[in-house]
């Protein structure tokens, strides 16, 4: 499928890659409709080779994935920059993963209960006493009155980079002193 071009940049370390996800805060799910791109921030966990996402049974979002269902979903994190005396030499630390597939709506309440949960433990460890119960997801309305739909994108290809901070270059951002 596709490659990393700068390929002394690709990150092959499967260990590390499944780090970083299970670290992460947001993804980027990229969908099309065949006219225009769509790309819409979301919490994510990765089981196995599905990184699975949750949202309203309604909406733009799940119009595009029955539109088409092949999907791109892009993790990022930045670390700072890499300084340099040659302005030309200066460069970003990051890490980042993209994966490519196919998009399904999970209609199995386990696997979808499951994820759910899944979701709690990586973004609020140990804050629920009990598990997430099957009839909550199966009952939950949101404030607009939407049922909660989760999905799941099957990764075919998952490919990705890094460059890593340099200690003694690093410098933090805009902003900092």
């Amino acid at each position: 499928m596709f490659s990393v071009r700068l390929s002394k940049r690709e990150c092959t370390d499967t260990d590390k890659i499944e780090l970083f996800l299970s670290g992460a805060q947001t993804g980027f799910l990229g969908l099309s409709d065949g006219r225009l791109p769509y790309v819409v921030p979301l919490n994510f966990v990765k089981v196995g080779d599905s990184f699975y996402f949750h949202g309203a049974g309604e909406g733009r979002k799940l119009d595009m994935i029955r539109s088409n269902n092949e999907g791109c979903f892009t993790i990022s994190e930045a670390y700072g920059t890499i300084t340099d005396p040659v302005p030309a030499h200066t460069d970003t630390a990051y890490m980042s993963v993209m994966a490519f597939g196919r998009i399904e709506e999970v209609a199995d309440l386990d696997e979808a209960t499951g994820a759910m949960q899944a979701m709690l433990d990586k973004y609020v460890p140990g804050y629920y006493g009990e598990p997430l119960a099957k009839a909550h997801l199966d009952k939950y309305r949101s404030s607009m009155d939407s049922a909660t739909a989760v999905f799941k994108l099957v990764a075919r290809q998952i490919t990705a980079k890094e460059n890593e901070p340099v200690p003694g270059r690093m410098h933090e951002g805009r902003g900092q002193a």
